[in-house]
């Protein structure tokens, strides 16, 4: 395995990380198990399968010169290197019991990952009752994003039979200097780039116009972290579907604008005119022909209809403003502000990294990711998962973030926050439950 160099986005999450404000994601699963060994067999058979993982040997260096011929641009960027000492062992970590799997994640997801090693670690939580084990993963946004992943989690579990995927095609190499046969190709695609770039700037001012948001969704960093899960029968959210329109993940993001309204009331803050921005990221990657390590998000920006008090009209809202997006396409618009990193020179990413993570409670106030999962079920030492529930990284000055995946059946909310900020965390989960009871008595005939 041979070092690359990160894809400009990557490298913007590799550079705005600080102590306070880890740029990891994480994934907590939780396994059923009849054996108290269960988990420290499960922390065994993951240090012994992350040593054939290639993708888990990979540290992140700086750059300071071309890796290869055709790469000028790298001053100043980073790169993944596979590391010839790599040891399992410092990176799956086997803990006491415990009696609160999401308690004891939430500690642990706020310790920033070491960055002169490979960026990820594995925590095996043994249960107190012995017929359960969790584990969360942590993996780094700079080494992977969300679909990477899973990849990389999923070549840890036990085996499974899968198709063989095709294997990409070798790019040619580049010379120092553009073929002049291209110019006019590249002179073009420039110019298409400058008005992508001011589209999505404009998108951005715009964006920030006529939008109250709430003091319960911003605050200052304080590098604690506090997670929460929500469990939820799918087949509940495709009743509300089909009775009211739109897609599942309308209705789950309807489902966080209902919590957030329903929990901003209990604690006092009140939901008038609230209208949080929430960042909907979109991947970009093309299955089967994408670079396999390299982050490529747009994403969608909306209001989440918070201060509306019906629920089918807040559903409504939400599928009115994906519907409008969708037809703009994940280029254009403030949430594709992701993309304007692969016109930034890798020293650019190093120098302003610190003033770009101020910048992102600008943009939007919480983020609302879908995070997908295969149907098949997934074994580790024979124990079935049973639940996942995604973790997103947390953005500077922000107090809340949300994942949603889809398991077998099960929806899964992940919900991240400011450990000081929402010492509450446990009430929105709450909310999240009473908020589909809601959209189901709407529904109803």
């Amino acid at each position: 395995m041979t070092s690359d160099l990160l894809a400009p986005l990557d490298l913007a999450f590799w550079n705005i990380e600080s102590a306070e404000h880890p740029m990891h994601l994480g994934a907590l699963g939780v396994f059923e198990s009849h054996s108290p060994a269960a988990g420290a067999h499960a922390a065994d058979l993951l240090a012994a399968r992350a040593a054939g993982v290639p993708g888990l040997r990979m540290r992140i260096r700086d750059v300071w010169r071309p890796l290869s011929f055709g790469q000028p641009l790298a001053f100043g960027g980073a790169a993944r290197e596979p590391v010839p000492d790599f040891d399992p062992l410092d990176h799956v970590r086997l803990h006491a019991p415990t009696a609160d799997f999401h308690e004891t994640a939430g500690a642990l997801m706020q310790r920033p990952l070491e960055r002169g090693r490979p960026p990820w670690e594995a925590h095996v939580l043994p249960g107190v009752d012995g017929t359960s084990f969790a584990v969360l993963f942590k993996f780094h946004h700079a080494l992977a994003d969300g679909l990477r992943a899973l990849t990389l989690a999923a070549a840890v579990m036990d085996p499974m039979d899968l198709p063989e995927p095709r294997p990409r095609p070798e790019e040619p190499a580049r010379g120092l200097l553009p073929d002049v046969r291209k110019l006019p190709g590249l002179v073009r695609d420039t110019l298409s780039d400058v008005g992508q770039a001011l589209d999505i700037g404009a998108s951005v001012a715009r964006a920030t116009l006529g939008v109250r948001s709430s003091s319960a969704l911003v605050s200052e960093p304080t590098g604690t972290r506090r997670i929460a899960g929500v469990n939820l029968d799918l087949d509940e959210v495709h009743k509300i579907r089909k009775s009211a329109g739109g897609t599942v993940n309308d209705v789950l993001i309807a489902i966080v604008a209902g919590a957030l309204r329903r929990w901003l009331d209990e604690r006092g803050d009140g939901s008038e005119g609230v209208e949080p921005r929430a960042l909907i990221p979109v991947s970009k990657r093309r299955p089967r022909t994408a670079h396999p390590q390299g982050n490529r998000l747009s994403g969608y920006l909306i209001k989440l209809p918070v201060d509306d008090a019906d629920p089918l009209g807040r559903l409504d809202t939400v599928r009115t403003a994906m519907n409008r997006n969708k037809d703009a396409g994940p280029n254009r618009g403030a949430g594709a502000v992701a993309l304007l990193a692969d016109h930034v020179l890798p020293l650019g990413h190093r120098l302003g990294g610190p003033v770009v993570g101020q910048a992102a409670r600008l943009l939007f106030d919480i983020l609302v990711t879908s995070v997908p999962l295969p149907s098949l079920g997934l074994k580790l030492g024979g124990c079935p998962l049973t639940e996942v529930y995604p973790l997103a990284p947390l953005a500077r000055g922000q107090s809340l973030a949300v994942a949603v995946s889809t398991y077998r059946g099960r929806v899964h909310y992940g919900l991240v926050a400011d450990a000081e900020a929402v010492p509450d965390l446990d009430r929105l989960a709450k909310a999240v439950i009473a908020e589909v009871e809601e959209l189901n008595v709407a529904c109803a005939p």
